[in-house]
């Protein structure tokens, strides 16, 4: 094997984590019938002339299984919170008490179910796609060695490496919206 030459697995192994973490944080927004504070990250609120994250005009608590409650910090902005979270397509209807703003979760019927494991699906082939972008980058490099003068075996073995690095990763990308779809499913 080449001593001067070697694929950055390291740097491949850390993109590809990247993947996994972008896909598990947009799998935690999806609502599953449960309680979750995360399932609000991705509402942005037109505060104070920009759009501001949830999380940062207000407190944010998951009192109850069926409950999410947002403590707005500026009594200003309640109007604006509530109509942002109402808009934002999440299905909830909030109610007001003073600056907290209840979400009560309900049921998720069978067809919103479904749908909800349709949108799983995507954001898992979008994860699946970024895997198999590095994966390319990997190989693109190992041929630009190979007509650096790279042989023939090193190649095949950082073509091999690089490729069980790829299938491991799109490998947690299926477990990990298997896991996510039977939440979704659950009852």
């Amino acid at each position: 094997m080449s001593d001067d030459f070697s694929v950055d697995t390291d740097d491949l192994e850390r993109r590809m984590n990247g993947a996994i973490g972008a896909l598990r944080s947009e799998l935690a927004s999806l609502r599953t019938g449960r309680a979750s504070a995360s399932m609000l990250e991705p509402i942005m609120v037109d505060a104070y002339g920009q759009m501001t994250p949830l999380n940062q005009v207000g407190t944010i608590n998951v009192p109850e299984p069926r409950m999410v409650t947002v403590n707005v910090w500026d009594k200003g902005l309640v109007n604006v919170v509530e109509k942002t979270i109402r808009n934002s397509g999440l299905g909830i209807n909030p109610q007001m008490n003073g600056t907290i703003i209840m979400l009560p979760i309900p049921e998720l019927n069978e067809e919103r179910r479904r749908e909800l494991t349709k949108v799983a699906a995507d954001y898992a082939e979008r994860a699946r796609v970024s895997v198999r972008n590095l994966r390319r980058d990997g190989m693109d490099q190992i041929k630009k060695a190979k007509s650096d003068g790279l042989s023939e075996d090193d190649m095949k073995f950082w073509e091999t490496a690089v490729q069980e690095l790829t299938d491991q990763y799109v490998k947690t990308v299926d477990e990990t919206l298997e896991t996510k779809q039977a939440e979704i499913m659950q009852i």
